[in-house]
């Protein structure tokens, strides 16, 4: 039998903050209190509903449900507000670069000239693998989709650096920091080169991060390999973007395997296992398979055509956003980075860049999609970017891994810290058989 409830206004307690004063069917009066943050709607805690009225919220897909307190990064949808630790996005990525950005991530303020450059180093310096983890590559198939690799040797590092994972010791935690943002681009770049079957490529300590991950990607044996600046520009612009985004579907993995005690590699691994899907990670390929569907210029009007009929099956893939109603921030950004490296690089692949651009000015012209504003998001050009910069589509959930590293250690951190941290335990509204007898096997 579900319960019904009746909220009253928001009234003003004396005592404490405001309310929602809750009345149940059986005359129980009970008081929600209402917590502000810096900034952002206001939160109604339940903590004490199941206690005091014997029910639980329902909430599928926690759409509107604060999980914990946070303050690293701050989301406005209706606005298009993205900011790390009340900082914009936007003038981090004018201003910054990625490694600032995770200092900034990981600590709370900018770092200094002498603790940005200590963390630099500090980061370059762990970047090589223990050789007995690369040869946990050679019993992955040669065609192991790069995820499956980067999910499964994150995990394995735990057995390699068990001595430094007590999460009750910050020394322990920043090791485990530094080691992850380190080591990540140097395990997606053997994942890649296991794709190729091109020899391993081992990192180098006098290359900034963008620069050491595009040498270990592309960089053979057999002849120099010269680092585009453009190239290396681009991918430290888009982990700034990607770094953190509030309470996704990987962070809150993250943070609900790591609640449980689990050792901080198995926590990102979980993260990263996360991110695969087809719905969070997997949006920037998403675009390029969109793309060859498409397939050339003169076929656009015929697409956006079939995505305003709401009987096709056909969407733009790339433009919108779950989060954000007006407009992805992060799309602003990244658009003029996209264009100046097509504009820049040797592209093979001209026609799908030129239908890009096509299926981009029509989208943005077009009064369906302003009025539903759906804009470009960054996946559409960040799908793009990757693809130009001859990155395969099987490795652009792998870069977003890259970037999000951080955010994921940065909430771990915090929810690790907390004193008032709990193991995670959603509840449920049972909707299967009531109880009943068991009947013996003769009887059925």
């Amino acid at each position: 039998m579900l319960l019904w409830f009746e909220y009253r206004e928001i009234q003003r307690n004396v005592m404490s903050q405001d309310a929602y004063r809750l009345i149940s069917p059986n005359g129980t009066e009970s008081e929600l209190p209402v917590r502000s943050g810096t900034t952002g709607p206001d939160v109604v805690d339940i903590a004490s509903l199941y206690k005091e009225h014997g029910a639980f919220t329902y909430d599928p897909g926690f759409v509107a449900t604060g999980s914990c307190e946070s303050d690293i990064t701050f989301i406005d949808g209706e606005k298009g507000v993205l900011m790390y630790r009340g900082y914009p996005v936007e003038q981090l990525a004018a201003h910054s670069n990625f490694m600032e950005v995770c200092w900034l991530l990981l600590n709370g303020d900018l770092p200094t000239s002498d603790e940005l450059a200590g963390f630099e180093n500090t980061i370059r310096r762990h970047t090589m693998l223990n050789e007995g983890m690369l040869n946990f590559f050679k019993g992955f198939r040669y065609d192991a989709h790069p995820m499956a690799q980067l999910s499964a040797v994150v995990g394995s590092m735990s057995a390699y650096y068990h001595a430094e994972m007590d999460a009750s010791n910050p020394k322990h935690r920043d090791i485990f920091a530094h080691r992850i943002i380190a080591k990540l681009p140097t395990i997606a770049a053997a994942a890649y080169k296991l794709n190729t079957g091109q020899p391993f490529i081992y990192p180098r300590n006098d290359l900034n991060y963008c620069d050491n991950l595009l040498q270990m990607l592309f960089a053979v044996p057999a002849e120099p390999y010269e680092i585009n600046p453009v190239a290396s520009e681009a991918l430290d612009l888009l982990f700034i973007l990607h770094a953190d985004h509030e309470q996704n579907c990987s962070t809150s993995t993250v943070r609900m395997a790591g609640s449980s005690g689990a050792n901080p590699y198995s926590a990102i691994a979980a993260g990263i296992s996360a991110l695969w899907g087809p719905a969070h990670g997997g949006a920037n390929e998403a675009v390029l398979n969109m793309l060859d569907e498409i397939g050339d210029v003169s076929q656009i009007g015929k697409f956006v055509e079939k995505a305003k009929d709401k009987d096709d099956p056909f969407r733009l893939m790339g433009f919108g956003h779950r989060v954000y109603k007006n407009f992805d921030p992060r799309a602003t950004i990244i658009r003029e980075m996209c264009h100046k490296v097509l504009d820049a690089l040797d592209k093979e692949d001209t026609p799908l860049f030129d239908l890009a651009r096509e299926l981009e000015q029509v989208a943005l012209s077009d009064d369906y999609f302003k009025e539903r504003n759906l804009y470009p998001n960054v996946d559409f050009y960040s799908g793009i970017i990757y693809k130009a910069l001859g990155i395969p589509t099987s490795m652009f959930t792998v870069m977003f891994a890259l970037g999000r590293s951080v955010g994921w250690v940065a909430h771990w951190r915090e929810m690790i810290s907390d004193p008032k941290g709990k193991i995670a335990r959603p509840r449920q509204l049972y909707t299967g058989a009531a109880a009943r007898d068991y009947a013996l096997i003769a009887d059925r």
